[in-house]
């Protein structure tokens, strides 16, 4: 043919007969795919956190009331939940700053800065934990000096929540960074050009774009180190209703074979941990229809 095509061939772009333009997928269709995924995920996820609750569900109310709710558990949760929201905290905070610093700023070694916010993803837990221990100890590297002040971290819930910073970190910034860096800094400008101060600015213009973002990192950051065992365990000194936190209690009753009250406690932590998922991705979708609502 004149344009060079095989006969019956169409041209990019040219309607098949009917009226219809053919589509090309990469993946085969919808219904394979869903298949997949949905098997997948029952496979990976659905099928062991069934048997934790079948296994739990083989004690009676009562049983389970004792399991989760003993002076000894109900230490372990308050050192577990309340040094993980204190350690997302910061991390919200100091997480925020170095995104800030990674996306807005250049300087000499902002690469190796930027490699070192993953180091805690690629570190062994156990060697974090090691390592901590090593500098806050009493005859550590800085523990030498802060227990003279009466600053005692290791074997403390202080130095619990050290090491759930450490570990948590990463979360937050790789979650509010790319955020940032589709934030426009026309707006930023078109603020100050309005005389809007930088906290204005920060508050009104910047914070406001990236709370979305700012709250996933606060609940996953949460989330990691509520399960966090490795680098705890070190630090933390495991003294029942001082230091003892919830995963090393379920260690300790999985030793002691009592397999139906250590799957008790984990669907404790488990529950509470996607409660607070469905919050935060609750509280994601209300803002972002308030935004649609005040855009239209």
């Amino acid at each position: 043919m004149e344009d060079g095509r095989a006969p019956g061939e169409r041209a990019p772009g040219e309607r098949a007969p009917g009226g219809t333009r053919r589509k090309r997928r990469v993946l085969p269709g919808f219904g394979l795919t869903l298949g997949y995924s949905l098997f997948y995920l029952c496979l990976m996820v659905f099928v062991p956190l069934s048997a934790l609750f079948i296994k739990a569900a083989g004690l009676s109310w009562a049983e389970f009331v004792t399991a989760v709710a003993s002076p000894r558990v109900l230490a372990t949760y308050r050192v577990t939940f309340g040094c993980s929201f204190i350690a997302a905290l910061i991390n919200l905070v100091f997480g925020l700053l170095i995104a800030w610093v990674l996306v807005r700023y250049k300087f000499p070694g902002k690469r190796l800065v930027d490699a070192l916010v993953d180091l805690p993803f690629a570190l062994p837990t156990a060697v974090a934990g090691i390592a901590l221990t090593a500098i806050l100890a009493g005859n550590g590297w800085v523990g030498q000096y802060l227990e003279p002040l009466g600053i005692k971290l290791a074997y403390t819930p202080a130095g619990i929540v050290v090491a759930l910073t450490f570990i948590s970190l990463p979360f937050v910034v790789r979650t509010v960074q790319p955020v940032l860096e589709d934030t426009e800094a026309e707006l930023e400008e078109a603020a100050a050009s309005l005389g809007a101060t930088r906290l204005q600015i920060f508050t009104r213009v910047i914070l406001p774009a990236i709370s979305p973002a700012l709250l996933t990192g606060f609940a996953m950051a949460f989330a990691r180190a509520v399960g966090e065992y490795g680098s705890v365990v070190f630090i933390a000194g495991n003294m029942p209703m001082v230091s003892e936190i919830t995963p090393l209690l379920i260690l300790v009753k999985l030793e002691q074979f009592d397999y139906a009250g250590a799957s008790a406690v984990a669907v404790v932590l488990m529950v509470t941990s996607f409660v607070l998922l469905l919050l935060i991705n609750g509280l994601q979708a209300w803002q972002r229809r308030l935004r649609s609502g005040a855009s239209a």
